[in-house]
């Protein structure tokens, strides 16, 4: 079964302009002579399967980082984190692509990065550009793609095969009318196959709708840990 487990969990910056008044002291401290911000800051919690979570907290709050965290991109300096379980994250709409590479492309690697074999990758590829719905752009060199077409390519790969956690930050909500609408239902399929989600948000709605814990992040530091009815039943 899925489970995420984090003990004193701390992931910390370094800091090269560190003349900004805005910084709080309590947030800076020194490591070999450089000015370190602390992103996370001693996070201690356990997430198992069934839990829908939302991190919530003001621009800062280390929402984001905690998502980069769990999915690997950023590691812990201090602090354990064990994730069990395949992960899928909807977190930066351009993580893993090859600007220089068309969209068809970074699609089959993303195919054969996942062990899919060359027969599958393109069927893979068939079922992307479909719902996408990037028609001929999807032989294009993605660096020419709009900031629209980035998202409508990203969220397409990103729900295509179900992880055991999935990992998501707001960014899925933006797009288009029409593909928006499209989306919402294939994300409702992928959230109910995933044991566990954790997405990081400012929409409450949201929250009300698909999550059935709150954590609330400020400062790095978790200041409230609530759990609550799922309205959305997770079939």
């Amino acid at each position: 079964m899925a489970a995420i487990h984090a003990e004193g969990l701390r992931v910390e910056f370094p800091l090269y302009h560190h003349s900004a008044r805005s910084l709080k002291k309590s947030l800076v401290a020194r490591s070999q002579g450089r000015v370190m911000v602390q992103a996370l800051r001693g996070l201690g919690f356990e997430i198992g399967g069934g839990e829908r979570v939302a991190l919530v907290g003001p621009n800062g709050s280390g929402k984001s980082t905690l998502l980069r965290t769990l999915a690997g991109i950023y590691q812990p300096c201090a602090g354990r984190l064990r994730v069990e379980g395949g992960i899928g994250s909807m977190i930066d709409p351009m993580a893993g692509m090859d600007q220089f590479l068309t969209g068809r492309e970074n699609i089959m690697l993303r195919g054969l990065y996942k062990g899919l074999s060359d027969r599958e990758s393109r069927a893979v590829v068939d079922r992307v550009v479909a719902f996408s719905g990037l028609g001929e752009a999807i032989d294009l060199p993605v660096r020419g793609y709009s900031a629209g077409m980035n998202i409508r390519l990203a969220f397409a790969m990103a729900t295509e095969m179900a992880p055991d956690i999935l990992l998501m930050d707001e960014w899925f909500l933006a797009g288009d009318e029409d593909f928006m609408r499209r989306a919402e239902t294939r994300l409702a399929e992928l959230v109910r196959g995933a044991e566990i989600m954790v997405l990081a948000t400012h929409d409450m709605a949201v929250v009300r709708q698909w999550c059935n814990r709150v954590i609330r992040l400020e400062q790095g530091v978790i200041t409230a840990d609530t759990r609550m009815p799922l309205l959305v039943a997770a079939e």
